[in-house]
């Protein structure tokens, strides 16, 4: 597809590499990893030597030092080669933030190097059984004897947590309903919890949605964790972790729009290719529409990404407000787009031959992860328009 946006020289370097990579380590070699039930580790490799894997960590702790802008970028040719990974998302995304903005520096030295050279790999751990979207009401507990903090409870939906060195955990050490003031952000500690400990138990997922890294139930059963591996302030753990949040969203509208150039550019060429009632099928408006709808509203998306990522980089206040409707308008946009594609190529769209239904769970997962939509809609409605808060 042409590139209607004007990108800097470091932008157009890594549209350019993943251009290259991806003849090697594109859609096809994804999806064979799939099948295999492997996890992309030479990709991840090249990732590493690239400087992709530390790409927004600062050049003193090992990483290009590059910005959102540029991660975005990243993820969105990522997945204009069919390439989505939530591994990307944690251990790219949403772990080094939190630590770079709130982490001690004894923390950033033993974990940004390593995160950047590809040496250890992240989890990210909030979501419980019985607390989704509801994140304050967890209960995954770390009560604090001298010098660590004891750790009980449940995660689920961790992506890659069996092969995880660390994992970012989201505990309370005020229970909810104890906060003093009312006020829900707070009593959250945010810990980085080595994998290898005593007391972690795996329970794998069965989810129908194609990705390198599997997800699974985490449980903490007296976990000790030093104290020192605690992110930020004890208690301040939700509003460290919110520091993640508007990246996350940036990095899921990216690949969101990546994914809907990846079908709609087949669904184009099939289109020109397919022939009915002696005339390609894309000459016909019911075809042509809305394939060109889905590349208005991509295009559109796009636009609401990289602004939404200029505000993130700028401390913007509206950062929020950006980083949700940048996801909002991206996540419909590429499941519109699979959309449009699947019609166009009719029964053929099941057929594993024309890489387009590989892709289908995916942009339909990004209009609910890593937050649903209506959920963004509340947001906007709240704190945009001003009207009552809705739940």
């Amino acid at each position: 597809m042409n590139e209607l946006r004007q990108l800097t020289d470091e932008q157009r370097m890594i549209v350019d590499t993943v251009d290259a990579i991806t003849d090697d380590y594109g859609h096809d070699y994804w999806y064979r990893c799939i099948e295999s039930d492997a996890f992309v580790t030479e990709l991840w490799e090249e990732l590493a030597d690239l400087e992709f894997l530390g790409i927004i960590i600062p050049e003193q702790y090992g990483g290009a030092g590059l910005g959102m802008a540029e991660l975005a970028i990243l993820l969105e040719r990522f997945g204009a080669h069919g390439v989505p990974l939530l591994s990307f998302l944690n251990t790219v995304t949403m772990a080094p933030i939190p630590m770079m903005h709130h982490g001690s520096d004894e923390l950033k030295q033993r974990f940004l190097p390593g995160i950047a050279s590809g040496d250890l790999y992240f989890a990210f751990a909030i979501t419980e059984p019985d607390a989704g979207t509801n994140s304050f009401r967890i209960k995954t507990r770390a009560s604090r004897e001298g010098d660590e903090y004891i750790v009980n409870g449940q995660k689920t939906f961790i992506t890659g947590a069996d092969r995880a060195d660390y994992v970012q955990l989201v505990t309370r050490t005020t229970p909810y309903e104890d906060v003093a003031d009312g006020d829900k952000r707070k009593g959250g500690t945010l810990l980085t919890v080595d994998m290898e400990s005593d007391g972690i138990e795996l329970q794998p997922l069965d989810l129908d949605l194609p990705e390198p890294a599997n997800q699974y139930t985490v449980h903490f059963d007296d976990v000790r964790v030093p104290v020192e591996n605690r992110i930020g302030t004890e208690g301040e753990g939700f509003l460290h972790v919110f520091d993640a949040l508007n990246p996350e969203r940036i990095g899921t509208a990216a690949l969101s729009t990546g994914m809907g150039e990846f079908v709609l550019e087949r669904a184009v060429e099939y289109a020109k290719d397919r022939s009915v009632f002696d005339a390609p099928i894309g000459s016909h408006q019911g075809v042509q529409h809305p394939l060109s709808r889905a590349k208005v509203d991509l295009e559109l998306a796009k636009l609401a990404t990289g602004e939404a990522a200029r505000a993130f980089e700028a401390s913007d206040s509206a950062a929020g407000a950006y980083a949700n409707m940048a996801k909002f308008a991206a996540s419909e946009a590429g499941d519109q787009a699979m959309d449009a594609a699947m019609q166009t190529f009719g029964g053929n769209a099941f057929s594993t031959e024309y890489d387009i239904i590989t892709l289908h769970n995916w942009t339909r997962f990004t209009r609910i992860a890593p937050v649903n939509n209506e959920m963004v809609l509340n947001h906007i409605g709240e704190s945009l328009l001003g009207l009552p808060r809705s739940y």
